[in-house]
């Protein structure tokens, strides 16, 4: 039987059964330098797949900076997310225990995402010789770098840190290791003169790959140069960002793991994980026969409303293999009852369209927001329905 679910029960759900159990933690000494805090381990995990956090949260030393530097929500979600999963080839979850990034301070990441200067300009800007630790490529003089030119592209946009923590003797936790993120633009913004639009120029994947492995071999000297950081395995993952109007995010292509003491790179690892726009012409050559399952459902969709075409996807693949499909369907509703019929449809459309070994969630919206949610997991029969 479909689990249709109206927000009554669901609250009921959520504030029982589905709650997290935390009667029975577990209570550890976090060390730090030369002071130790306690710190609470909880027992209850959402999946295998994700990093359990200890109590207290710390937020992140440059919390908050992603919003400004990377181009869209999916791009964030997806760079904090794709993170996890490049952490897991080198730290289990069953073993290491999840903390936001505390060793890169915010004004050292703000910095470091600095462009090189001139002389010329660093006295404009006032700004020691010392201070000049940028890693995106100097400008030449004369062109205002305020603005910027099409000839020296912004390669960095951001630097996330995660921190993997290991649990030791006498119920302690310490360090364990590092991942770095480095978020790369696939696409340069700049303008001729402030006040004036921005124009933007495509960058080339071999160049942008190509600057982003010089400065990852940077950024890994100057992590071992920080004290916490000597002696710790560190990860550190290139990241393709996509344009500011993208609707699908973009991906990590690259990593490599680092020994602990070690400051050479030495080979780096493919990542085959990439996502796709349904319909779209990239998509119907690269998986046509994926996206001729998705044309399959948006017409029997169109169907229950003859004038409404705003069906679009977004699948996930690793590899060749067909994963994840989040799927958006705008529409405008004028009474509840209409929503449910409408839910109910749609549902036997993801059972009957999509195969069972790929997750799909479909999002119901209208102007007034959120109306209805279904959540079919990979290798499960029955999908999960809310009406909001």
């Amino acid at each position: 039987m479909r689990k249709l679910s109206l927000i009554a029960l669901s609250l009921i759900i959520l504030l029982s059964g589905c709650a997290p159990n935390f009667q029975k933690q577990e209570n550890v000494v976090q060390t730090k330098e030369e002071t130790e805090e306690k710190a609470i381990i909880p027992k209850y995990n959402i999946s295998d797949n994700y990093y359990r956090t200890i109590l207290p949260f710390e937020p992140g030393e440059a919390r908050g900076l992603i919003v400004g530097n990377i181009n869209t929500r999916y791009d964030i979600n997806e760079f904090e997310t794709g993170l996890m999963r490049i952490a897991q080839h080198q730290f289990d979850p069953k073993t290491y225990l999840f903390r936001e990034g505390q060793e890169l301070k915010r004004n050292t990441v703000r910095s470091w995402l600095n462009r090189k200067f001139t002389p010329a300009q660093l006295e404009e800007k006032g700004i020691k010789e010392t201070d000049n630790i940028g890693l995106n490529p100097l400008m030449e003089d004369g062109v205002d770098f305020k603005a910027g030119n099409s000839n020296s592209p912004i390669y960095l946009a951001h630097i996330l840190e995660h921190d993997y923590l290991i649990k030791g003797e006498n119920d302690t936790v310490k360090l364990g290791g590092v991942v770095i993120g480095l978020a790369l633009n696939s696409v340069h913004y700049y303008r001729t003169a402030v006040g004036e639009p921005y124009f933007e120029r495509g960058i080339e994947f071999a160049e942008m790959e190509r600057e982003g492995k010089k400065i990852a071999d940077e950024v890994l000297k100057r992590l071992r140069a920080m004290k916490n950081l000597k002696d710790v395995p560190i990860t550190i993952a290139l990241f393709e960002q996509q344009s500011r109007s993208s609707v699908v995010p973009g991906t990590f292509f690259t990593y490599t793991n680092v020994d602990k003491g070690s400051s050479t790179i030495n080979n780096w690892e493919p990542v085959t994980e990439k996502y796709f726009l349904f319909p779209s012409t990239e998509a119907q050559e690269a998986h046509r026969d994926d996206v001729t399952a998705f044309l399959n459902f948006k017409q029997d969709v169109e169907e229950y409303f003859p004038n409404f075409n705003g069906v679009i996807g977004r699948a996930f693949y690793i590899g060749d293999q067909f994963t994840d499909l989040d799927i958006t369907i705008p529409i405008q509703f004028y009474g509840k009852s209409e929503a449910i019929g409408f839910t109910q449809y749609v549902t036997g459309l993801v059972l009957e369209h999509f195969p069972n070994y790929i997750s799909v969630s479909v999002s119901v919206t209208s102007v007034d927001g959120p109306e209805a949610l279904i959540v079919r997991k990979a290798n499960e029969a029955e999908p999960f329905v809310h009406i909001y």
